[in-house]
């Protein structure tokens, strides 16, 4: 769809793509270990995918939660997949540390703190390398 905001190239930092799926970094929200599986087909609902796809998305979704965790070692992961405000298939796999600024409501709520966060060059090179191991075999 030509104003779907997934069906054109993301602006974030691709990690990973296939034919099928991408991971993008999420690194304008002032979060660490934030990434985003995006389908890269216009899909609205898991439903809508055929067995085989679905089974693929879960099984990268359990790749970059573990990856996540091994890198940032965080306090919890949170999933999240709404898809109100873009009706395009994406889920939201973020890291989530006691001292992140919304911890412990969700990463959309008013924050509690304002503290600066960045991926470190090193995080980020480890993402690429621990998802492209995981996933390219």
């Amino acid at each position: 769809m030509s104003d779907c905001e997934l069906c054109i190239r993301s602006t974030l930092p691709i990690l990973w793509q296939n034919k099928t799926f991408r991971i993008v970094l999420v690194n304008n929200q002032n979060i660490r270990g934030y990434l985003r599986l995006e389908l890269i087909d216009h899909v609205k609902e898991i439903h809508h995918l055929t067995p085989a796809i679905q089974s693929e998305m879960y099984k990268i979704i359990n790749i970059i939660e573990q990856i996540i965790t091994d890198i940032y070692k965080p306090e919890k992961i949170n999933l999240a997949s709404l898809g109100n405000k873009t009706p395009h298939l994406h889920w939201h796999i973020i890291a989530r540390f006691m001292n992140d600024n919304f911890f412990p409501e969700s990463i959309w709520a008013d924050p509690v703190r304002h503290n600066k966060f960045e991926n470190s060059i090193d995080e980020i090179n480890q993402l690429k390398q621990q998802l492209d191991l995981n996933l390219n075999h």
